[in-house]
């Protein structure tokens, strides 16, 4: 597959979703690089702002299988991994897949569900398997899980820890609409045009393809070595106590190899690094107590991530 028909193909999803999601551009091209690097994505922020409807978008847009999970504080591992039961007319034993058996999958409020049920999510957006009962079952490929949580209310929420957390190749905020795009929204539903479901442009075999495109983009050494870099400022940082971890690393390289093919080039540049760097990197830190504020604040660790790139040297 040739880097113009990879650009075609993304071009036709990318117009898909913004037809549902305005005035987004820059986080839809980033939900892409998610998708295409082999990514699962947190969407972050306050109700009301189009997480559901933007996750929801991405994956009517494949034609594939997909599977809305809302996640309950009630809810149990096998409501979504699955189930062993006895076959009577068989006489064995049959297990029954749960929802998390689908291509894309809308996690929903993933914060509302209890720990227990959060970790049985670690070995399937890990290494794309799942184990139950002493067997191994493969999940579907592609496979993505797009989550939503609301960080304000914490009341009846369960936080995700720090090694969930980092199991998401970047986390992304959608904010508030800009005026224009909030009015042209209420315009559209009062008009009865505004429409949330879309048509599928394209299959599951070409996703797949264009993953492995993406893997095969060049990236220099020096550029490698730019990573290690950034990364090893986080762990050096007195303002930060838990640092970017090698596996943060190559989910900074994935990001930046596919938002290189997004943007129709074969090789890596210090820019598509930079960009990348705040949603690949900011969610897997943590602040040292010293240096903690009261309240919760994104963008205090995200503008982190950008001081830590501004003390590293960018490759010429």
């Amino acid at each position: 597959m040739s880097m113009q028909i990879f650009r075609e193909r993304a071009e036709r999803l990318r117009k898909n979703i913004v037809s549902v999601i305005h005035g987004k551009d820059e986080v839809v091209e980033l939900c892409l690089a998610a998708l295409f690097a082999r990514g699962h994505l947190l969407l972050e922020d306050v109700p009301g702002v189009g997480k559901t409807t933007l996750a929801s978008t991405i994956a009517s847009s494949i034609h594939c299988s997909f599977q809305r999970i809302q996640f309950t504080s009630d809810m149990l591992p096998s409501d979504i991994l699955g189930v062993t039961i006895f076959d009577q007319e068989k006489r064995e034993f049959e297990f029954r897949k749960g929802p998390l058996f689908a291509n894309v999958v809308l996690a929903d409020e993933i914060n509302r569900t209890s720990p227990k049920t959060q970790s049985a999510m670690l070995e399937a957006m890990n290494t794309g398997r799942v184990s139950m009962d002493r067997q191994v079952h493969d999940l579907s490929r592609p496979f993505m899980v797009l989550a939503t949580q609301n960080p304000i209310e914490f009341h009846g929420t369960f936080p995700l820890p720090k090694s969930q957390m980092d199991r998401f190749l970047m986390r992304l905020h959608l904010g508030y609409p800009s005026r224009e795009n909030e009015i042209q929204v209420l315009r559209e539903q009062q008009l009865g045009t505004w429409e949330t479901e879309v048509e599928a442009v394209l299959t599951a075999a070409e996703v797949l393809e264009m993953q492995d495109m993406v893997s095969r983009v060049k990236v220099d050494k020096d550029l490698l070595d730019y990573m290690v870099r950034v990364s090893e400022a986080t762990r050096q940082s007195p303002r930060i106590e838990l640092g970017c971890s090698p596996r943060g690393t190559i989910a900074l390289r994935r990001s930046a190899q596919a938002l290189a093919a997004l943007r129709g080039r074969d090789y890596v540049t210090p820019d598509d690094i930079k960009e990348v760097a705040v949603p690949v990197l900011a969610h897997r830190m943590q602040f040292a107590r010293t240096f903690e504020t009261s309240g919760f604040s994104h963008e205090e660790d995200e503008s982190l991530v950008g001081e830590v790139l501004g003390e590293v040297a960018v490759p010429l």
